[in-house]
């Protein structure tokens, strides 16, 4: 083992001579204690170390041993439902042998090295070999599967740097641990059930497709105005208490990704606690178990060394191309690259290096880049078919999206759902913007969402355009009050309040509203847009705006209430009373609607010479 020595301390950067034969992001060990770092620059014989535990205490001359290694991350079964930090120690582990605080040069296997897994061969491949066939151990060659959760099962596959060869051993079903050889080849080379991968090289896949399946969330802001493809890269900016947690919740909880990995990078530890102890609780909506038995854990909160938020990032996005290579389509919360982006600029100030824009480093976008460009949809090596979409939180100082990280991260992401402060005020959750957001999936996802419905590009531009003629008119409300615009504009108004409330906005405490489907999705906004165009028609053939008010309509059975409502009030309930699969309710108020404005319409056409309907919004 390499040995150098201490030569200078600057926090979590340390300076260590004596380390000219060492590799450029080797692993070392540092002082008596052995605490983890990583090179990460190689001056001559000098190599600049950032360590990712407290180095407090540490001092000059003291050793450093080269483990000769990349930081690597161990990949196999025994990754669900754990919750790890930033360099993958497994904190239920340190806890039980440190207590809440600690120690340095602590370690613990990333997995549980003495649990035996029920392995199972893949039933092709040991025919092929049982009949005398020559099998090549070509990269992603699938060897069997353990069934690690009810939710995940685990294929155990060839790795991508094999040295090649033909498999000479493959191990009949029985139980294996994680160390333990399943494979073997004529080049001497062993494949265990667990196999450990650089965290800072994205894994070889077999090629990239088009990403034209949406990630679906069941929030009707992101599927149906801003929607977000599998394989796809979102922003989730915003100002303190917007919302950029509970939102990642509800996509986290809801989305029909196979694997959920949260990162929980540099974020205040009481958020992270919610998180360790919601996740737990919550039952997959697709399972009903637990929805920790799709989900990874990574835990490295605003108190802990700030070199691991740094590496905590690429740590997460290994774990989650682990999964996507068997075929799963996996999406990972990062929460907040803000803080990651922080970290950064804290280790180059430490390192002295020229800062750039309010003090971050030049490569910011460099790096950013590296993250994003991990996600994708994907044939896997394998031959089947997985992604990782990744989905980063941004924390902008005071919500300004004109700083730094926000703007360098625009540059790489196609999906920037802007929270908005006012929004959150008013407790409209989610606080997703409709004037701010964008996504340049719509148009790739489209023939994916019209096999739901047709309509979807129709009401989707309809009702994005009538909230923009809204916002305009907001400005005049403001100086002259709404009593003094014609009819016609006091209905944008009207129909613009009923898609925010009736629509846009969504109760995650509400057992209908929490979730819905994208068929209901759609028709709900369709019935929105129908009574919008068919209230217009009416307008123009002389009924006053209170007459639309005043239309009604039936109560269904059972709803508890007497009589009839306003056919306004119902429309922004249906959100709410109408099961996802219930389609046969709307079917019923889409008959009330039209009738009660052909009611209305055929009132007022005898006198205005049988107008024709107006042109779209």
């Amino acid at each position: 083992m390499l040995e150098g020595r201490v030569e200078r301390i600057s926090g979590p950067i340390i300076r260590a001579a004596g380390m000219g034969r060492a590799g450029l992001f080797d692993v070392v060990e540092v002082g008596e204690r052995r605490i983890t770092g990583e090179i990460i620059r190689l001056e001559q014989d000098e190599a600049v170390i950032q360590v990712y535990e407290d180095a407090t205490g540490l001092q000059t001359g003291a050793p450093v041993f080269s483990t000769g290694r990349p930081l690597s991350a161990l990949l196999g079964p025994g990754l669900m439902g754990a919750i790890y930090d930033g360099i993958q120690r497994p904190l239920k582990l340190l806890y039980e042998q440190n207590g809440p605080f600690m120690a340095g040069g602590s370690r613990g296997d990333p997995l549980d090295m003495a649990k035996a897994w029920p392995f199972i061969p893949d039933p092709a491949l040991a025919g092929r070999l049982a009949q005398g066939e020559t099998v090549k151990a070509r990269p992603g060659l699938v060897l069997g599967r353990v069934r690690e959760t009810e939710s995940i099962t685990c294929t155990i596959m060839v790795p991508p740097h094999t040295r090649g060869g033909v498999l000479t051993e493959l191990i009949p079903p029985g139980n294996v641990t994680a160390g333990q050889r399943v494979a073997r080849t004529s080049m001497g080379e062993d494949f265990p059930l667990a196999q450990w991968w650089p965290v800072r090289i994205p894994r070889p896949c077999g090629e990239r497709y088009i990403t034209d399946q949406p990630l679906i969330t069941g929030q009707r802001v992101i599927d149906m105005f801003f929607p977000l493809a599998k394989g796809g890269t979102a922003a989730i900016p915003g100002g303190f208490g917007t919302g950029k947690t509970m939102t990642q919740h509800a996509v986290a909880k809801w989305c029909d990704a196979d694997v959920i990995i949260y990162i929980g990078c540099g974020e205040r530890g009481n958020e992270m606690t919610d998180v360790l102890a919601e996740f737990p609780r919550l039952l997959d909506p697709r399972t009903g178990r637990s929805l920790m038995e799709r989900t990874i854990l990574i835990a490295n909160t605003s108190n802990m060394p700030v070199a691991a938020r740094e590496v905590s990032i690429y740590t997460g996005v290994t774990l989650a191309e682990f999964y996507r290579d068997m075929g799963c389509h996996v999406a990972i919360m990062a929460d907040s690259t803000s803080r990651w982006a922080e970290a950064l600029r804290e280790l180059s100030g430490r390192m002295e290096e020229m800062p750039a824009e309010e003090g971050f480093p030049a490569y910011l976008p460099t790096r950013l880049a590296e993250f994003y460009e991990r996600a994708g949809r994907v044939g896997t090596l394998s031959g089947a078919e997985g992604s990782v979409s990744i989905i980063g939180a941004v924390s902008p100082p005071g919500g300004d999206f004109s700083e730094p990280v926000t703007q360098h991260t625009k540059r790489f992401i196609r999906c920037f759902w802007a929270l908005d402060r006012d929004l959150a005020n008013a407790r409209h959750y989610p606080a997703i913007s409709w004037t701010d957001s964008y996504s340049e999936y719509a148009d790739e996802v489209k023939p994916w969402w019209e096999q739901v419905n047709a309509a979807w590009p129709a009401v989707r531009q309809q009702a994005l355009e009538l909230l923009k003629k809204e916002q305009r008119l907001a400005e005049i409300v403001r100086l002259i009050g709404p009593d003094a615009l014609p009819d016609d504009q006091r209905l944008v108004l009207l129909a613009a309040d009923i898609i925010k409330n009736g629509f846009l906005q969504q109760n995650t405490f509400d057992e209908v509203d929490m979730y819905c489907v994208p068929a209901k999705q759609v028709r709900l906004l369709e019935l929105i847009m129908e009574f919008y165009e068919r209230s217009r028609l009416c307008i123009t053939l002389g009924a006053p705006l209170f007459k639309i008010n005043a239309l009604e309509a039936r109560i269904p059975p059972g709803d508890g209430r007497a009589g009839v409502v306003s056919l306004r009030e119902q429309l922004a309930r249906l959100k709410s009373e109408i099961p996802n699969t219930d389609a046969g309710a709307f079917a019923a108020f889409a008959g009330d609607l039209r009738f009660a404005l052909d009611e209305l319409e055929r009132a007022y056409r005898a006198n205005a010479g049988g107008l024709a309907l107006p042109g779209r919004v």
